[in-house]
């Protein structure tokens, strides 16, 4: 199974989304996830580093610049989505990513704080 190490730009790139309120509430995580296409066409206009900053995990013994680098995706490269980091929560608990997991679930309530969530 893949380790994992948090990716501090994510996390501060989420932050600043969120504080920005350039997040969806509402979504189907499935329908909205970010295909291999969009990530292409993505990487087509934008750097590794922007790429990498829409992905909460960094596997580790992975090279950068390479797709297989990042996991945990939480957005669809142009706003986060609540659904988006309920999905990372999930899957780094399931898998036993603390640091993923916990990273993701703050994120997920300051993004729940700033929408008036209770």
């Amino acid at each position: 199974m893949a380790t994992y190490d948090v990716n501090p730009a994510a996390v501060t790139h989420a932050r600043k989304l969120i504080d920005a309120r350039q997040y969806v509430l509402d979504s189907d995580w499935g329908q909205v996830q970010p295909r291999a296409e969009a990530e292409n066409a993505f990487l087509e206009r934008h750097s590794w580093d922007d790429y990498a900053a829409w992905h909460l995990g960094l596997t580790e013994g992975a090279s950068d610049g390479t797709k297989a680098r990042y996991a945990f995706v939480y957005g669809d490269l142009r706003r986060v989505h609540r659904s988006g980091l309920i999905a990372c929560v999930y899957r780094a608990s399931e898998w036993r990513h603390k640091a993923v997991e916990l990273a993701a679930h703050d994120l997920l309530q300051r993004l729940d704080q700033m929408a008036g969530i209770d």
